[in-house]
């Protein structure tokens, strides 16, 4: 089953071109709440210091005022993008007051759905639309879901490398059309094989009873504080995660099989009237509660393990952009907070996150039927709540498979790909990011979900100890490093630049919110 991918990755290889995948563009964006001293979900504004939430590029909010959000510009180098998202972590840590940033993806003391403050983005229209999808998140799926934590990696393939592929390939498509087919490709791969990614990397195998509120579950208890699994990897990735509730009722699901279908569900789905939602209103007194009361409000509600994606020109709807203009890059989400590392992600992880995307683009990958699709969503269920139970069995082409015989295949697999990416290094940095994998599936206590619940029995924590302990580290951390003063002065700049630039949306806006927000949906 992986000939085919192994002889596109001898084509390269016999290229001899060891500089073929040097320009990559890899950029992260990470996710963290903002806490008080008692772990409790800050209730005070994004702070102004840090700029405009709306027109930061790098600095942001996700649901929550207290949900901040860091992003990294493309880097050619993971060092560079880890660089980055370090100063920008070390530049809010300075002005922050009595407050820091929780370590893990699950969050603790949640008081309730109104103990989480919907992030705010000015009175611009812009600001407005962000503000009113968020409202409709927590009417349709609850506030509490929004607030987990999470990191998502962007990459996009050398502009260099395309051509190449494309003549190795015999491919004779618009070079755009053939570099979508291969995004869409390595997509539906990503998520054949999508499951490695939380055995590898979960880090929420436990959670804060005060996440569930009081509501039942199946979830065993841990200690009088804590609910958890035994064999779990990423609850978050779980049945207890944000999930859109209304793709089984009414039949519509992202479709993979090619760039067009994928744009044809969604706007579908943005179309489609539900009348669940309907029951809560879009205008209610005066004040927006939602969007639309369609089945997804714009296409960022859908969820999904990863996302074609293409650069937004202004206020462009994602999918006319991938329509005009192909697939740039893709963004994969299923990575929770690393909790051991301050960064919340470390280079070894990134390393083989890029050779499994290589991988997935050379493997061969044919639509996903719906057979298929359902094993792809049981698989990703079982590794989540029971990935390291051993002899777990996963389903491959209708048959059981353990996940540690197929995980084994896969690294096995990626060993070229990573030699391959090692080429244009004078070290083996994707090599040793895959042998240290390897580790962890000889050995699933090596794992970050392992890890956390031997922590937490031997120091006998609950998970809300832990998460406290891990996030003051990290406060540590960040507090005792220097910062150079032209850093500084970078971060001030983009600062006061952001605000000014609210300012002039807000000044510039002439459109009523309901004539902008039919404008926004009109577009074709």
């Amino acid at each position: 089953m992986y000939d085919r991918a192994r002889q596109r990755l001898q084509r390269l290889i016999d290229l001899k071109h060891s500089h073929l995948m040097r320009n990559s563009a890899i950029g992260v964006e990470k996710e963290s709440l903002r806490v008080n001293e008692e772990g409790g979900i800050a209730q005070t504004p994004h702070p102004p210091r840090l700029g405009s939430a709306l027109t930061h590029p790098y600095i942001t909010t996700d649901y929550s005022e207290a949900l901040t959000e860091f992003i990294t510009p493309p880097f050619h180098h993971i060092r560079e993008v880890l660089d980055f998202l370090r100063d920008t972590q070390q530049y809010v840590y300075q002005h922050l007051d009595g407050e820091y940033f929780w370590a893990t993806s699950m969050p603790c003391v949640v008081g309730g759905e109104t103990s989480i403050p919907i992030a705010e983005y000015g009175s611009s229209n812009p600001g407005m639309m962000k503000h009113v999808y968020r409202q409709g998140l927590g009417y349709r799926y609850g506030r509490v879901m929004q607030v987990i934590a999470g990191v998502h990696f962007n990459y996009s393939f050398p502009p260099e490398f395309w051509p190449v592929y494309a003549e190795l390939e015999g491919n004779r498509l618009p070079l755009q059309d053939f570099i979508s087919e291969s995004y869409m490709g390595l997509i539906r791969n990503l998520q054949r094989f999508g499951w490695l990614i939380p055995y590898l990397f979960g880090a929420s195998p436990a959670i804060c009873k005060s996440f569930l509120g009081g509501a039942s579950t199946t979830l065993q208890e841990f200690d009088k504080t804590t609910y958890f699994e035994p064999y779990a990897t990423s609850l978050r990735m779980g049945d207890i995660g944000y999930q859109n509730n209304k793709e089984n009722e009414y039949g519509i699901k992202a479709n993979y099989d090619s760039l067009a279908a994928y744009i044809d569900s969604l706007t579908c789905a943005i179309q489609t009237p539900c009348p669940e939602y309907e029951k809560i209103g879009v205008v209610v007194d005066g004040k927006y509660r939602q969007l639309n009361a369609n089945i997804l409000q714009i296409e960022n509600e859908y969820y999904s393990t990863i996302r074609p994606k293409q650069i937004l020109n202004g206020n462009e709807k994602p999918t006319l952009a991938l329509k005009r203009r192909g697939v740039s890059y893709v963004e994969l989400r299923s990575l929770d907070v690393n909790a051991f590392d301050p960064l919340g992600i470390n280079e070894h992880q990134l390393y083989f996150l890029e050779c499994f995307l290589l991988f997935c683009l050379l493997h061969d990958s044919p639509v996903i039927s719906e057979a298929e699709r359902k094993a792809i969503d049981e698989n990703e269920l079982r590794t989540a709540h029971r990935g390291r139970e051993p002899e777990l069995k996963l389903v491959r082409d209708g048959d059981s498979i353990t996940l540690r015989a197929w995980a084994g295949e896969l690294l096995e697999e990626m060993r070229g790909v990573c030699k391959l990416l090692d080429r244009s290094s004078s070290e083996t940095p994707y090599c040793s990011a895959l042998d240290m994998q390897r580790q962890k599936v000889e050995d699933p206590d090596l794992t970050p979900s392992a890890r956390m619940l031997n922590e937490m029995r031997e120091r006998g924590e609950g998970f809300y100890h832990f998460a406290k302990r891990m996030s003051e580290i990290h406060r540590h951390f960040f507090n005792n490093l220097p910062m150079s003063e032209s850093r500084e002065r970078y971060f001030s700049e983009l600062a006061t630049k952001s605000l000014e630039d609210q300012q002039a949306w807000e000044a510039a806006d002439e459109l009523p919110f309901a004539d902008y927000l039919q404008r926004y949906f009109a577009q074709t």
